[in-house]
């Protein structure tokens, strides 16, 4: 018994959910688009046969290289001074990059570049990509002595260990109590004075807890975040999928920078929305889902500008909707932890991901190829129609059914804030991410 309870004192208090490196991690994804037209414009000259052959051989190449560079890692069991400012100059090095990637593309879609400055793009954006190399690098060359997980010296058995005292097994309850309920507490001492009890049934784990995948399929807050996440990404995604049937729409015959500032909204999007979520949770204990109703409210507002028509309103509609987009994704992943844990964190988020492709298959699949081609057909039989369509009617029922679809998921995201509030403060009460008591015994 003594040696279980080391361990809880050595592990009840976790120094951060991994969120926030899986959101860098993600926020480089977000950038993938950039990087792709940077590549076709730049290296590929605008080729399609050697965009096919160069996802075809080089992407599986690249893949297959960095296999041999993964490694496992052990986490330090106390504060590391240089953690901090390795996930700082690696965020740095991706602003960087998305903002070079967004500035090149500005250049080669409004100047006409000759094929040794495009190939110096490309090579800068390269070595941008390779920056965060050098932190392992450094790392190796200057290893710096941490302590290891398991490691304790004699003055930490001291703290984490005293004595029990011989005379009773009740006088010790003070940190012993901690993580553990009442009932659990009395079923302990009656053992210890060598009572014979039943087994104790098995309880099912309470939010925050490790939950099972079928445990955590039978919950309303599974299916209210993932009707959310559905919502909310599935009509962004939307817009994604047809930007340049919009952009064309619109009046504007190259889109190349459309999809290019989407790309790096979605990835400022990724960035920032899981910082601050990450300061506010932590600080405020504010639940992660707020910010997710947040941007569904502007979301309206942005469909709604959409739908309008306006002119010169097509660049800052697109960004806002890139950045919504991005800050959904960034936040629905560390809400999937901290409401059924980490055993089973990849089925569950997996699960939740299904609403990016499901939302493209009704929304933009159905609805906005649907209302396009209807558009697009009136056109036609009107006269002077050439297969596309141009104009607002194109887009504009599929952004006002958008904008009543976020206005439905922004409710439902204010629900589950709601309901998580009290997970939160459980969580994050002493201003860091504590770990529940185990759902099993």
């Amino acid at each position: 018994m003594a040696g279980h309870r080391r361990a809880r004192y050595k592990h009840e208090e976790l120094p951060a959910q991994p969120g926030h490196h899986l959101r860098h991690l993600k926020g480089y994804a977000g950038l993938s688009a950039a990087v792709y037209t940077e590549i076709y414009t730049g290296l590929l000259r605008n080729s399609p046969a050697r965009l096919l052959l160069f996802l075809t051989l080089g992407v599986p190449a690249v893949s297959l290289a960095m296999m041999f560079f993964v490694r496992p890692c052990t986490p330090a069991t106390e504060e590391d001074s240089s953690e901090h400012s390795h996930f700082l100059y690696a965020q740095i090095a991706s602003v960087l990059l998305g903002v070079f990637l967004l500035t090149t593309t500005v250049l080669n879609d409004t100047l006409s570049l000759s094929d040794a400055i495009s190939y110096t793009f490309f090579g800068i954006t390269v070595l941008l990509l390779l920056a965060p190399l050098a932190i392992p690098l450094k790392m190796t060359l200057y290893p710096t002595q941490r302590k290891r997980i398991g490691t304790t010296d004699a003055s930490d058995e001291d703290k984490t260990e005293p004595f029990l005292p011989q005379s009773s097994s009740a006088t010790d309850l003070g940190s012993f109590q901690e993580g553990y309920d009442d009932s659990d507490v009395n079923i302990l001492l009656a053992e210890g004075e060598g009572a014979v009890l039943p087994m104790k049934k098995k309880r099912r784990p309470k939010r925050g807890e490790d939950f099972s995948f079928s445990q955590a399929f039978v919950k309303a807050d599974f299916w209210l975040l993932f009707l959310v996440y559905f919502l909310g990404v599935g009509s962004a995604v939307t817009v994604l999928n047809n930007l340049a049937q919009i952009g064309i729409a619109a009046g504007n015959d190259d889109t190349t920078l459309l999809l290019c500032l989407l790309s790096f909204c979605s990835f400022l999007g990724r960035l920032v929305g899981g910082t601050v979520s990450e300061h506010y949770v932590r600080s405020k204990m504010l639940p992660r889902p707020i910010w997710i109703a947040f941007t569904q409210l502007l979301m309206i507002l942005v469909y709604l500008l959409f739908a309008s028509g306006l002119g010169g309103t097509l660049y800052v509609s697109t960004a806002l909707i890139g950045v919504c987009y991005g800050v959904q994704i960034a936040v629905m992943v560390p809400v999937a932890s901290e409401l059924f844990g980490l055993k089973h964190f990849g089925k569950i988020c997996s699960f939740m991901s299904l609403g990016n492709p499901l939302g493209a298959l009704l929304f933009s699949g159905g609805l906005a190829g649907y209302v396009y081609d209807r558009e697009s057909e009136r056109q036609r039989t009107g006269g002077g129609g050439s297969g596309s369509c141009y104009g607002p009617d194109c887009f504009r029922l599929t952004f006002l059914v958008l904008a009543a679809v976020c206005g439905l998921g922004s409710l439902l995201s204010a629900v589950l804030t709601a309901r998580v509030r009290p997970v939160y403060r459980m969580l994050y009460a002493s201003g860091s991410f504590r770990q529940p008591a185990p759902s099993s015994r």
